[in-house]
């Protein structure tokens, strides 16, 4: 259920009274990457509701943690011979054994953090806005779901990046090419910084939804579309994955073991 939101104009903030280290520490807090004067705000905590995401939280990092170490760790060691003896027919069966926990670690982690997370957050900082994600699972189109299953951040991106370039005599194409370079700048980026190694692959899957975009677009649709965006998701994050820990096998444990 959605918070009741309050209403009136008492608590109404006009700058500069905004300056405040108040103020600064809520936006930093917030879940949302997109600043505000007023946030609409619920008038109270639902401590019901806040303790039942806060219980989901527990119980799914758990779930998380024992599925990675028990399931999709065996399977990702065991892929290693494969990759590097560049067998084909193993390498597609190994995908194929890695796709099914992937994709539900992603649905588990995704339920986690923009469901359970984020309400918990928002329901502790009275913040109304709780539209978090819209049905991305229905999406007919590659660049339906991108609008849809991150709303944060495609509201960001949309004020601070497509919007601006628009104005600035862009095309919609060429405005939209931009912001997937954007985001698969810091796929990247979240991705290379921790591991210490630059492999653009996370950089590479983001700029392949340009033309997967236009061929599910141009040639798909209804169903099809849909099936479309849930292959590329089932199929291309374990890709990324077994991309990813083979090369970090590879720079950081080769010599050991030879």
């Amino acid at each position: 259920p959605l918070p009741q939101l309050s209403q009136g104009d008492e608590h109404k903030v006009c700058y500069p009274g905004n300056l405040t280290i108040r103020d600064m520490y809520y936006f930093v807090s917030a879940p949302t990457l997109c600043y505000e004067l007023n946030f609409p705000r619920s008038p109270s905590v639902r401590m019901s509701f806040l303790l039942r995401r806060l219980f989901e939280m527990l119980f799914f990092t758990q779930l998380l943690v024992g599925l990675i170490q028990q399931w999709m760790i065996p399977i990702i060691r065991s892929s290693m011979k494969p990759l590097e003896d560049m067998d084909l027919s193993r390498m597609t069966e190994r995908l194929l054994r890695l796709a099914v926990p992937n994709h539900l670690l992603w649905l588990m982690f995704f339920y986690w953090f923009f469901h359970s997370s984020m309400n918990f957050t928002a329901e502790l900082l009275c913040f109304g806005d709780r539209q978090f994600y819209r049905d991305w699972w229905n999406s007919e189109s590659v660049t339906y779901f991108w609008q849809n299953w991150n709303i944060p951040v495609h509201k960001w991106c949309l004020r601070h990046f497509y919007k601006p370039l628009l104005r600035r005599g862009f095309g919609k194409m060429a405005s939209q090419s931009a912001v997937f370079l954007l985001s698969a700048f810091f796929h990247e980026y979240l991705v290379s910084v921790p591991l210490r190694m630059f492999r653009l692959w996370a950089f590479t899957g983001m700029m392949a939804q340009l033309p997967l975009a236009w061929f599910v677009g141009r040639f798909l649709r209804g169903n099809y579309g849909n099936a479309a965006v849930w292959m590329s998701i089932i199929i291309g994050q374990p890709v990324a994955v077994l991309m990813y820990v083979h090369d970090y096998y590879v720079i950081n444990y080769r010599q050991e073991t030879d």
